[in-house]
């Protein structure tokens, strides 16, 4: 299987086209916008018969661009699993915020 965080980060370049999406944000004066920064917030885990049935990575994904209008709201909106949470503006950059539930699948070989 491959590794969630990394399958995650697959999706959210592709949806953006480019690099520009960050686990771990190098310096603010060295991004580049539009951007797409995202964390893992949690594993939740569902038990059945005593044994780990199913876990989901929960991330939290921030969207951060000057443009107000950002048509990388709609293609992230796309994705399974995925809610918006809510949208703040600061220092001249517009902040969405998504939480996105995703659960590894088994790769195809």
């Amino acid at each position: 299987m491959k590794n969630s965080r990394l399958a995650v980060q697959d999706k959210l370049e592709k949806i953006l086209g480019s690099k520009n999406v960050y686990f771990q944000p190098p310096d603010k004066s060295t991004i580049k916008y539009p951007c797409i920064v995202y964390s893992l917030n949690d594993v939740p885990t569902k038990h059945a018969d005593d044994k780990k049935y199913i876990s989901t990575y929960q991330y939290s994904i921030t969207l951060i661009d000057y443009n107000p209008d950002n048509v990388f709201v709609d293609e992230l909106m796309k994705l399974k699993y995925i809610k918006f949470d809510r949208h703040f503006s600061t220092q001249g950059l517009n902040h969405y915020m998504f939480t996105l539930n995703y659960k590894q699948e088994k790769e195809n070989n």
